[in-house]
């Protein structure tokens, strides 16, 4: 199973405003299918369709700000992990997320089929900080390695094992377990 983004050669940053209809469109050609699978880990069909519009729409809108630091692929995952979890973020969908793909977290996440289980895994979820809550995606819904997603993020693994335990400690603190 393929888990994050496919790893290509940095390209040049991208230097006008915005691009030509040649260049969109041979990007649009080139990565909608990945970034459609991308926000079907996130949504139905449908919805992850009406999504990969929305990312692109995005994408002519900051297409000078790509930098060139990463591959197309690297941004493009990263800009439609974003808009997902953003709007996520607001529909509080974030822990049903975890249940439909049966990711869980150490200990306390563990029983994600129990409505309990569920009630309790959409407060987590929305109680998370941005940055938490995309790392945790990252490594419990795509089942990426802290070096995959250190790469990803551009920090290092010893930074992404933190954020880890951090979410695993909030997770048992809104549970009123001990935190070790």
């Amino acid at each position: 199973r393929e888990v994050g983004p496919r790893l290509e050669p940095r390209r040049p940053p991208l230097t006008q405003a915005t691009p030509s209809r040649e260049e969109f469109e041979a990007l649009y050609r080139q990565y909608a299918g990945a970034v459609l699978r991308r926000a079907m880990r996130f949504y139905s069909r449908d919805e992850a369709e009406e999504v990969v519009h929305e990312v692109f729409m995005r994408v002519w809108e900051t297409w000078g700000g790509f930098r060139g630091a990463s591959s197309p692929m690297t941004w493009l995952y990263r800009v439609t992990t974003n808009h997902c979890l953003n709007r996520l973020r607001d529909s509080k969908r974030r822990a049903e997320l975890l249940v439909e793909h049966h990711g869980s977290v150490p200990g306390v996440w563990q029983s994600a089929h129990d409505p309990e289980a569920g009630a309790f895994l959409r407060q987590i979820w929305s109680a998370l900080e941005p940055e938490l809550a995309l790392i945790g995606v990252y490594h419990y819904v795509d089942g990426m390695t802290q070096d995959e997603i250190a790469r990803v993020l551009d920090c290092s693994p010893r930074t992404v094992g933190n954020r880890l335990q951090a979410i695993t400690a909030q997770a048992r603190a809104l549970a009123g377990l001990e935190v070790s």
